[in-house]
């Protein structure tokens, strides 16, 4: 039986982009921490990004309450370390803390390579048209939010100041979000 949850989403992704999505499951780590049907979904270079894009595809499944979000990130390159990223954060999600919008993740190392960038900000999807950013499944709204890596600078910069002067700076400052080797913008 197809799941519903997990096929609108899929679609929903896919009718964006006008792509197919590449299915990635997880064999280790948090799998047994996941929901089965779980997985992520890349999208290569398209008519709508000049990048990489990987998207949660059942973060919020059987969740009940107003979390319900699935997590999307974009890379410069083609790299399944992002994979296992937004396995991590569905993970944590799921069994320690709900996620949503301006939260933060702390990863416990760099997102990608020499990274200084070792936690993640929860955002609007900025980049994107209106119509990306939420689905309607089973009378459930499902928000789609920009999984941004940042560095412990900007985390700390955010819970004190808030997330909109953590928003302000990466306007002001350009944030290169592609980049691995970014400097701290704090």
């Amino acid at each position: 039986m197809i799941n519903v949850y997990i096929d609108k989403l899929k679609r929903h992704y896919e009718q964006y982009f006008g792509i197919s999505g590449i299915v990635h499951k997880i064999d280790k780590g948090p799998i047994n921490k996941l929901d089965p049907e779980f997985f992520i979904l890349e999208f290569p270079p398209n008519q709508i990004h000049n990048m990489y894009t990987y998207c949660t595809v059942g973060m919020s499944l059987n969740r009940w309450d107003e979390n319900l979000i699935e997590l999307f990130i974009y890379a410069a390159e083609k790299n399944s370390l992002l994979v296992d990223l937004l396995c991590y954060c569905a993970s944590y999600h799921r069994n320690d803390a709900p996620l949503n919008l301006h939260h933060t993740v702390n990863l416990g190392q760099p997102w990608l390579r020499e990274s200084l960038c070792d936690h993640g900000f929860i955002s609007f999807p900025y980049l994107e048209k209106p119509d990306y950013e939420q689905i309607d499944i089973d009378h459930k709204t499902i928000k789609c939010f920009w999984y941004i890596p940042i560095t412990k600078a900007e985390r700390d910069f955010k819970i004190e100041f808030g997330y909109d002067a953590l928003e302000t700076i990466f306007e002001e400052k350009e944030l290169n979000y592609l980049s691995p080797e970014r400097a701290s913008l704090i």
